[in-house]
């Protein structure tokens, strides 16, 4: 096996100087707060299976049990 390492960074968004640089104050917005929790990260994204593009993974899209729900589940309209 192999070992891989890292270079992790620690970005305190709410520092003056990050908020300020027009190239990074992304990490400030409110929209990114906690995207580890959401999955939204390559990690996040990689383990829930979607890095790849195309029809092929159609399937997948927006989450494999998301998907599985949705074909699985009876759904009775009201007025049928």
């Amino acid at each position: 096996s192999f070992y891989k390492y890292y270079e992790v960074f620690l970005v305190p968004p709410s520092h003056k100087a990050i908020r300020r640089d027009p190239r990074i104050n992304w990490i400030a917005k409110p929209v990114m707060k906690h995207r580890e929790r959401r999955g939204l990260t390559a990690a996040g994204r990689k383990g829930r299976g979607l890095m790849r593009k195309g029809h092929s993974v159609a399937k997948m899209r927006p989450s494999i049990r998301g998907v599985w729900k949705k074909h699985n589940t009876l759904s009775l309209r009201r007025y049928r």
